[in-house]
């Protein structure tokens, strides 16, 4: 008769000197933090509630939601331009998602600050009227509002445009990618039902491509909360970044501000993904739900 087997534990000595390493450098860490001088928690715990600050986390907040509602407009908008058998509209949507994707966001800002260089005024009326009125013996102008370029685009528009129209490139090719995911059968049934091409969208396609587009549109709000903190070079003086910064450079201790603005974003970014979290789980629990039938079912039938 065979002896028993002896089952003999594997050491990984390895991981017990590892975790002791990190515990040491997270003992460090937060000796460090507690101990020196220069983060000043008191100076920064008085300052980072104060009202400009609450006033700049509330512009960051508006500034996050407008512009990603602008920017998943428009990315459907020119996902669907792509996917278009029309060549120009697919030309141009192609166009727009290459130059917004190319330029860095904090150029684009400080360009949209500077768009009144182009223009002192905007004005509405036909295009073109100071070559064809002249050639048909008409004097004046076609022009029928006329603004002042400063009072339109204001900072806060500014930075809301350069965002928005860069995050629409992005989400344009995230919704492509979504709309691109279901199958094609589905849209050809539907429209064998005698359902418009908008209708299939609506109805059918978008529905489905959902849950491809939801999780990277969390992840790009999440970016963009976070790139609002680039307005501050439009400048717009009402945004967390720049209050934080301003307060810190009034006393000539910027340091324990910039603690401050890593504390503010980690909280607001902690609540997006949060709430990213349940929205996701929203949108699988139907497939939670069909796999659950499927092992009943398995468990009943012994498959």
């Amino acid at each position: 008769m065979p002896e028993p087997i002896r089952a003999i534990p594997v050491r990984y000595p390895g991981r017990w000197v590892a975790s002791a390493f990190i515990l040491l450098l997270s003992a460090m860490f937060v000796h460090m933090l507690i101990t020196n001088e220069v983060f000043n928690w008191p100076f920064m715990f008085e300052n980072m509630f104060i009202e400009p600050v609450l006033i700049g986390v509330r512009t960051t907040l508006v500034l996050t939601v407008l512009a990603m509602v602008i920017g998943v407009l428009i990315g459907i908008i020119v996902a669907v331009m792509r996917l278009s058998g029309n060549p120009v509209l697919a030309g141009v949507g192609w166009v727009y998602t290459w130059f917004f994707r190319a330029v860095p966001r904090l150029v684009l800002c400080v360009l949209f600050g500077n768009l009144g260089v182009l223009y002192s005024t905007i004005d509405l009326g036909l295009p073109f009227d100071n070559y064809w009125m002249p050639l048909l013996g008409m004097s004046g102008d076609a022009r029928f509002l006329s603004f002042e370029t400063r009072d339109i685009l204001t900072a806060f528009v500014a930075a809301l445009l350069a965002l928005a129209l860069s995050e629409g490139a992005y989400m344009a090719e995230i919704v492509r990618a979504g709309l691109q995911s279901v199958d094609k059968g589905q849209t050809e049934a539907a429209q064998a039902l005698g359902m418009s091409r908008t209708k299939v969208l609506r109805r059918i396609t978008l529905p489905q491509a959902l849950r491809v587009i939801v999780p990277p549109t969390g992840n790009e709000t999440t970016a963009m909360l976070k790139d609002t903190s680039l307005v501050a070079y439009v400048p717009l003086t009402t945004e967390l970044w720049f209050q934080l910064q301003t307060v810190g450079n009034r006393v000539f201790d910027p340091f324990p501000m910039l603690v401050a603005a890593c504390i503010w974003y980690l909280a607001i970014t902690s609540v997006f993904m949060f709430g990213q979290y349940f929205l996701e789980r929203s949108f699988t629990k139907g497939d939670r739900q069909a796999q659950a039938g499927l092992k009943m079912l398995q468990a009943k039938t012994g498959n």
